[in-house]
């Protein structure tokens, strides 16, 4: 009786340490901030997409992109203020997937290099 108590009890930790571990490894973004600059941004990218020249396959490149720019922490600055930008550019690349007019022009307004940089470049 004893042993099955004492098995029962290693399977519930065990079993809580693995799916605490998926957790923290299903919640950690897919792309690191430098990454999604350096192809969202530097690779042009957004630009692309903004444009209207942007196939289904890169514009769902920067929907993943960005989704991972929103999960990412700033390396300074306000974390609720990165999130609204962040957040503002995942929508209007989402809205371009969708195939929205008006994203090209809001993916533009929300792409502030400057601005951000200034806010939450470390």
């Amino acid at each position: 009786m004893k042993t099955r108590v004492l098995l029962a009890v290693a399977l519930a930790v065990a079993f809580v340490g693995t799916s605490s571990y998926q957790a923290a490894q299903e919640s950690k973004p897919k792309y690191t901030i430098k990454e999604v600059m350096k192809i969202a941004m530097k690779g042009g990218l957004c630009k692309k997409v903004a444009g209207g020249s942007a196939s289904k396959e890169e514009k769902e490149q920067l929907v993943a992109l960005f989704t991972a720019l929103t999960q990412n922490k700033p390396p300074k600055g306000d974390e609720k203020a990165w999130k609204k930008r962040t957040e503002a550019l995942l929508k209007a690349a989402k809205a371009a997937l969708e195939g929205d007019a008006k994203a090209g022009k809001a993916l533009q307004k929300n792409a502030n290099c400057g601005s951000c940089h200034k806010m939450f470049k470390g």
